[in-house]
């Protein structure tokens, strides 16, 4: 695997290593002593599938609030996304700084979101997939997010009039969550 780190202090973005013959190829996805080596969190303790079956779908912008705050990393398992992570750690010098990364299932790249970022995505092509491993459980009593079109952070996501739940719409706004 190769890791790159974002702008994010933290946040990676992780391409495959191919191994590849006329068969095809073979690439290690995931390695916790490559993990433990960058010193990112390699506790797998949940996946998740989202499915979107339209462009422009948006899920986020999420995360766990304490105690129960979670690593994750996502990958594109069919179509593509942009991919999205926020840093909302209090004493990090790239506090509320967004990144994103395009994930595709042609591209195979993971986006690594340490503890204590929100993290969000918007689909680019109908009959799109994500697969998320994350280090902690659900904790739906710790279940947040903050605004998607939040003026503070002014993510230009990449598909106008997206599809977002009612639920993401109500997030607060960061002025509001501090």
């Amino acid at each position: 695997m190769r890791f790159e780190q974002t702008p994010l202090i933290g946040g990676f973005t992780i391409d495959l290593e191919r191994l590849e013959d006329d068969r095809g190829f073979f690439a290690r996805s995931f390695c916790q002593e490559e993990f433990l080596a960058r010193g990112l969190d390699p506790v797998v303790a949940q996946c998740s599938v989202s499915f979107n079956a339209r462009r422009g779908t948006l899920r986020g912008l999420h995360y766990q609030a304490k105690p129960h705050e979670e690593a994750k990393l996502v990958r594109c398992t069919r179509g593509a996304i942009w991919d999205v992570i926020v840093d909302l750690r209090e004493q990090s010098a790239t506090r509320y700084h967004w990144h994103a990364a395009e994930l595709t299932a042609d591209n195979r790249r993971a986006l690594y979101v340490p503890r204590g970022f929100a993290h969000g995505f918007q689909t680019l092509t109908d009959d799109s997939e994500v697969f998320y491993q994350m280090s902690e459980f659900y904790h739906p009593e710790c279940a947040r997010g903050i605004r998607w079109n939040d003026p503070i952070l002014a993510i230009p996501w990449p598909v106008a009039d997206p599809i977002v739940s009612p639920r993401d719409r109500k997030f607060p706004l960061l002025q509001d969550v501090g």
